[in-house]
């Protein structure tokens, strides 16, 4: 087994969840048997204080998440959360935001176009959360796409959570958790080479100041080309550094700061095809964009405060306060299939551009802690929140021609506005105009919250848990002469049983709610303010699950099941047709289903990651367009299968396999744009010269599958890398 070392402070704030629900018929195996007769030591574990974890490789099951709004363990807690650690992403070769997500199922990737920007838009259970992304707790509403290099782990809360992170969250939400300043010295550095001109490089450093501080600093430089796609590529580097003081005393104060930024080549993919819905049959490696006119800049600059105190080992105060602005630039080729130009062998170059920058200003203070209610423990958290965002954004008039009215004509071609669907040249020598805007529209966004969560447990096997909060949303949007707000206030709940049949087992019953005002993504997402919405009211949505959750083989695995309903009965619909049509409050959704997941060691040398998640989810009723009653939701794929596994053949030496599956997915609500389904597999091999060098060999999409990963509501469909193969060395010291 390699023996990662890591020494992590671990503050066991406040968190959420209680439950009671059905069971699973587990109790006959013998490995639960031995570990219901473990003594009753475990359960004391949860109680709220500062843990101080020393070991080796910590594997792939973590049973605690970063927030302090939870207020028990992940096993007694009543929702489904995957956690993505540091670990599995650096085993799985995971380079960036969505390469991590690939290990959890349930989730699918969107691609933005227009006012929809090009960025991270994860869905989960069939709703769109690039909007209801956090870093350490905190909302980054900004678009953009996310590295790996100073993720500790990713917590993805699956089912609606706005009562965890307000506005949104209708299907879930994430939370990225960096890293920071801990106790030790360490150095870990990592250089990797690969196939398509890979060349990768992070350091990550840990010094202690004196026996009270620590300075940490991790670096990361990365240049490739994408595999399997003409002349596309891309480079970033970042810098994160972080100090830590009085990790031994009462209060700790962290300091944070985090600088990334990339420059590559945008690509929105393959045309449609209109006749069969999916995309055209073209080579895989065709790309229809521009050399000489595309670009994408991304940049992101955050700095935060961390604050905790502990007035006794039942009772702390956490504050987090952040800042943050990140830049999302890029003019990206839209391989544009209107007027019949696909039919007819060709592509039209449009464009789609943008020129946005949003800030953020955040704070939450919290106090949590234990007390005893008529001899019953109750473990409770309770804060406020309230941030300023403004996103300001200009696009490009990029000259394109008139494609889209008069086909490719032969201008259109000489031009180099129009290519061949076939053989298109990323090399041709085009010459059209780009202008600035000089007009921004301006999103501003105001939030003030306050909440509480409470877990009584009424005996040693029954928990109840209560959650409530309160939003005061205020958002506005500036473009020109035209301003439009939407102002409102709603409250969110949750409520739960749970029932421990065993120490290392729970079954549970939950249920909870979300709000979705217009404009959550703060004009930099799907979701934005329209004249057709800004006076309509928040989407409501309710989710009733059923779950249960045990801990196998002396806590080594851990296995999770649920079924779950989540219904949206005011869904925001167009009343009539064309764009940017009035809408109301009128829509009907449901999704329906079942996920199990598993995460852990199944022995000792064995290691596991992974689940499976089966979605219905319908548009029961679209407003005018009725014909669309009982479609299926675009970007959601109703069966979803992810595993990786290692298993240590040796002390040294290891091997293992990621095997990931997504059902067909649906681009639009008529359900007429498509991408198929596929399979894709991983490789991962290791072998540990000493306790200082590893050398690690990564294959991602072992098969050079060509496949298809975001399908766009109208004239693309996003194709997936090829082959990679990277060798990286790893040195500890």
């Amino acid at each position: 087994m390699n023996t990662r070392k890591h020494r992590q402070r671990v503050r066991f704030g406040a968190t959420v969840l209680g439950s009671l629900t059905l069971g699973m018929a587990v109790g006959a195996s013998p490995a639960l048997a031995d570990d219901a007769a473990q003594p009753k030591q475990q359960s004391q574990q949860k109680k709220l204080e500062h843990i101080e974890v020393n070991g080796d490789y910590q594997g792939y099951n973590n049973r605690r998440v970063q927030s302090g709004k939870f207020t028990e363990d992940l096993l007694n807690s009543a929702k489904t959360v995957t956690v993505i650690n540091q670990d599995l992403i650096k085993d799985m070769g995971a380079q960036s935001f969505t390469d991590a997500l690939r290990a959890t199922p349930g989730i699918t990737l969107g691609t933005g176009e227009g006012g929809n920007p090009y960025g991270d838009r994860p869905f989960i259970r069939g709703y769109d959360a690039q909007s209801s992304t956090f870093i350490n707790g905190m909302r980054d509403v900004g678009s953009q796409n996310r590295e790996t290099f100073n993720i500790e782990q990713i917590e993805v809360l699956k089912g609606p959570s706005s009562v965890y992170n307000g506005r949104g969250a209708v299907g879930g939400s994430i939370n990225i958790v960096s890293k920071k300043a801990r106790a030790g010295d360490f150095i870990n550095a990592d250089v990797a080479l690969g196939t398509d001109s890979l060349k990768r490089a992070t350091l990550d450093v840990n010094q202690m100041i004196g026996e009270d501080s620590a300075v940490r600093i991790n670096m990361m430089s990365h240049d490739a080309d994408t595999p399997g796609r003409d002349d596309v590529s891309g480079n970033r580097w970042g810098v994160a550094p972080s100090i830590t003081f009085g990790m031994n005393s009462a209060t700790q104060v962290t300091l944070e700061y985090y600088h990334f930024e990339s420059h590559d080549m945008p690509d929105y993919g393959i045309p449609y095809d209109q006749a069969t819905g999916r995309p055209a049959k073209v080579d895989a490696d065709n790309f229809y964009g521009l050399l000489s006119r595309d670009f994408r800049d991304n940049s992101d600059d955050t700095g935060s405060v961390l604050i905790n105190h502990d007035f006794s080992d039942k009772l702390h105060l956490n504050s987090t306060t952040v800042y943050s602005r990140s830049t999302n630039q890029y003019i990206v080729t839209n391989p544009d299939d209107s007027a019949g130009n696909v039919a007819n062998g060709y592509v039209w170059r449009n464009t789609k551009s943008r020129n946005s920058a949003t800030k953020t200003l955040a704070t939450q203070l919290q106090l949590s802690g234990e007390v005893s209610i008529a001899g019953m423990p109750n473990r409770f958290a309770v804060g406020a929140e309230f941030s300023n965002e403004q996103t300001d954004n200009l696009g490009y008039s990029v000259d394109t021609g008139n494609g889209r009215g008069a086909g490719c004509s032969a201008d259109m071609l000489a031009s180099y506005n129009c290519t061949s669907l076939d053989n298109p040249n990323p090399h041709d020598p085009w010459v059209g105009t780009i202008t600035a805007s000089t007009t921004p529209s301006v999103t501003e966004t105001d939030t003030r919250s306050v909440y509480g969560f409470n877990t009584l447990e009424v005996t040693e096997q029954i928990f109840i848990n209560a959650g409530v909060r309160w939003d005061d949303y205020d958002s506005s949007s500036v473009s020109g002469d035209t301003t439009l707000t939407n102002e409102d206030s709603f409250v969110n709940y949750q409520l739960s049983a749970l029932y421990k049949p065993a120490e290392n087992g729970s079954i549970y019953l939950a249920w909870g709610t979300s709000s979705n005002p217009p404009g959550t993504s703060n004009g930099d997402g799907s979701d934005r303010l329209s004249s057709g919405n800004e006076d309509l009211a928040p989407e409501d949505t309710k989710s009733l699950e059923l779950g249960t959750k045990w801990d196998l083989f002396h806590g080594r695995l851990s296995l999770n099941g649920s079924v779950f309903q989540i219904e949206k009965n005011n869904a925001r619909v167009a009343t009539e047709a064309g764009r940017g049509a009035p809408q109301d409050n009128v829509g009907k959704q449901k999704v329906k289903g079942f996920e199990i997941g598993l995460s852990g060691d199944i022995t000792k040398e064995w290691h596991a990651f992974g689940g499976y998640t089966y979605l219905d989810a319908t548009l029961e009723a679209n407003g005018f367009n009725t014909a669309l009653n009982g479609n299926r939701f675009p970007n959601t794929a109703k069966n979803s299968f992810s595993l990786f596994t290692n298993y240590d053949i040796t002390e040294q030496f290891n091997a293992g396999v990621g095997a990931y599956y997504m059902d067909k997915v649906y681009g639009n609500t008529a359900n007429t744009l498509w991408i198929p389904s596929y399979w894709r597999y991983d490789f991962v091999s290791s072998y540990r010269f000493n306790d200082w060098v590893t050398v690690r060999l990564n294959v991602q999409n072992l098969t050079d599958k060509r496949y298809f990963d975001k399908a766009y509501a109208a004239h693309f469909a996003n194709i997936a890398p090829g082959r990679m193969a990277m060798l990286s060395a790893d040195f500890r010291f």
